[in-house]
């Protein structure tokens, strides 16, 4: 994100808004606190689009992670398996 002072943005505003593209916004300051923010005007920007711009938004990536071969935790025996499940319904 690119940074300029208002003083700068009043006197130089052709090539100050020049250097505002669709992919990098602009921030005016005033007494070095940021007080506005200059972007493009984007007709067809979805609300994702805007929020992924904004960086509040990663979309999923195109390659989801591979499920594992073995998948780890304990394993159990059929007995085991049994005992657990009489002792969950109460017939112990």
């Amino acid at each position: 994100m690119h940074t300029v002072t208002k003083r700068e943005l009043n006197q130089n505003t052709a090539a100050v808004l020049d250097s505002v593209t669709a992919t990098d916004d602009l921030v005016v300051t005033e007494r070095g606190t940021p007080r506005w923010r200059v972007s493009t005007v984007r007709d067809h920007d979805t609300t994702l689009a805007r929020l992924e711009r904004e960086g509040r938004y990663v979309p999923p990536a195109v390659t989801p992670a591979p499920w594992p071969d073995h998948p780890g935790g304990p394993s159990y025996t059929v007995e085991q398996v049994d005992d657990l499940l009489d002792e969950m319904r109460g017939d112990h």
